[in-house]
């Protein structure tokens, strides 16, 4: 399999987003210029912003493999975290600042509506790939939650590509559905200013969707420590070796979605020689590493519980 082949797989979310939002972006605009539409006119700034978010999130991807160095002794995993941030905030400045405005100025300054049935047809074709697009994230980021509810699955996951895709695509379908609402509206009761509010509509749903998206994506751009379940194998796994008298804490953080810095507090038994406390590290470790692959560096410290609940009432 090539190279461009095996990527294409990885990131089939993204690039089925990509493609679907490029062709419905030219059909939106092309709707808009003929008829006036001002919420199919902001429905196409929403899907080229989406089309943006994509890029950015496919150069997050692949900045974010890049090795570890001197500077970055961790890698450069947390990037991807950065630009799913800038993507969020894409969506409000961009996505919602614009419909709105978009929306103000079509209910000051109506401009009368043509035949509205143009609409009509982008809408349903666009809807036809945004929902194909979304059939896709929906698949893919079910695949990956497991038993997890949808939305406690959302606020754990350590890959916001995923989800970010996903709640772009249902604001595109909210969007899409009141964009049609918006153009019948304005028709059936014979006021192009009811275009104008629908696109205000679509700018509050991208609003909203932006400010969930920010508040995860700078969860992750803080740090985030790992599954509870990973922590707990973790623990389990150390104390598990005879000469671990008792496990301390365990603190992990996610460096990359599939990266994990993880530190043990551990108190080691007191007759190990220095060699031996070595040599119990390095297969602890070994342990670790076959027990939860995504465990990149692992730091292992011998103190004395007595130490540890010490340092733990004083940080408090």
């Amino acid at each position: 399999m090539s190279d461009l082949t095996a990527r294409i797989r990885d990131n089939i979310v993204l690039f089925g987003a990509l493609a679907a939002n490029l062709g419905i972006a030219v059909a939106k605009f092309v709707a808009a210029g003929m008829t006036g539409s001002s919420s199919m006119l902001t429905e196409g700034v929403h899907s080229v912003v989406d089309s943006g978010n994509q890029v950015l999130l496919l150069y997050g991807q692949k900045r974010a493999k890049r090795p570890a160095d001197a500077a970055h002794p961790f890698g450069y995993g947390r990037e991807l975290y950065f630009w799913a941030f800038v993507v969020a905030i894409l969506i409000f400045a961009i996505g919602a600042g614009v419909s709105v405005y978009e929306g103000y100025l079509h209910i000051i300054e109506p401009e009368a509506l043509t035949d509205p049935t143009i609409n009509y047809v982008v809408i349903a074709i666009s809807f036809a790939l945004e929902g194909s697009s979304w059939w896709i994230a929906r698949r893919e980021f079910k695949a990956s939650k497991g038993d997890l509810g949808w939305w406690q699955a959302i606020h754990q996951s350590k890959d916001p590509a995923g989800f970010i895709v996903l709640f772009e695509d249902s604001a595109a379908l909210a969007g899409l559905v009141i964009a049609a609402i918006g153009v019948w509206a304005s028709h059936a009761f014979g006021d192009p200013r009811i275009d104008g509010y629908a696109s205000i509509a679509i700018g509050i749903v991208l609003g909203i969707v932006a400010a969930l998206l920010a508040r995860e994506s700078k969860g992750l751009l803080i740090g985030e420590r790992a599954d509870p379940q990973v922590v707990a194998r973790v623990r389990e796994a150390v104390a598990a070796h005879p000469a671990i008298t008792a496990v301390n804490h365990v603190r992990t953080i996610h460096t990359a979605p599939d990266s994990i810095f993880v530190a043990i507090s551990a108190d080691f038994d007191d007759s190990l020689t220095m060699g031996q406390g070595e040599m119990m590290i390095e297969q602890i470790e070994q342990t670790l590493k076959k027990t939860e692959p995504r465990l990149s560096s692992i730091y292992i410290r011998p103190e004395k519980a007595s130490d540890a609940i010490s340092d733990g009432a004083a940080a408090r």
